[in-house]
């Protein structure tokens, strides 16, 4: 937390901890380090399953962006109506991307397989790709 000193001139300054800098500091190492030590270990065994290793990218990376916007930001030391006037329409824009990003899937996917054009399309090159031939002077 901030507080706030007097000089001997009477101006205010506020002085911060650099306790809570250093504890936030750790906090987002340790789980920036966890990241990359997963992301190694996955690159060279495969572990865990593709998506639920993204899901804990994206849990990572959540927690680290409420530490830093928190303490580096000051959004933590603030009243909770004015968190929450911030924090609920950025929710609201990720939730919109979201749902543009599912709906535009779904569109694509109900085009590929209902859209007469482009299924037809999709046959035509399929029938067209011919095996390939054999090069001169390839052994058999």
């Amino acid at each position: 937390m901030s507080e706030v000193h007097v000089d001997a001139a009477g101006h205010a300054e506020p002085s911060f901890s650099t306790k809570t800098i250093w504890r936030t500091f750790w906090i987002l190492l340790i789980i920036t380090v966890v990241e990359l030590v997963l992301a190694i270990v996955y690159y060279e065994s495969h572990f865990l399953p593709k998506h639920f290793l993204n899901g804990l990218f994206v849990i990572g990376t959540l927690a680290k962006a409420f530490f830093i916007v928190a303490e580096f930001m000051h959004l933590g030391h603030e009243i909770r109506n004015l968190i929450l006037t911030i924090a609920i329409p950025a929710l609201l824009f990720v939730w919109f991307i979201i749902a543009f990003l599912w709906d535009g899937n779904s569109y694509k996917n109900l085009r590929n397989n209902y859209d007469r054009y482009h299924v037809e399309q999709s046959q035509k090159k399929v029938e067209q790709k011919e095996p390939e031939a054999k090069k001169p002077g390839a052994m058999e």
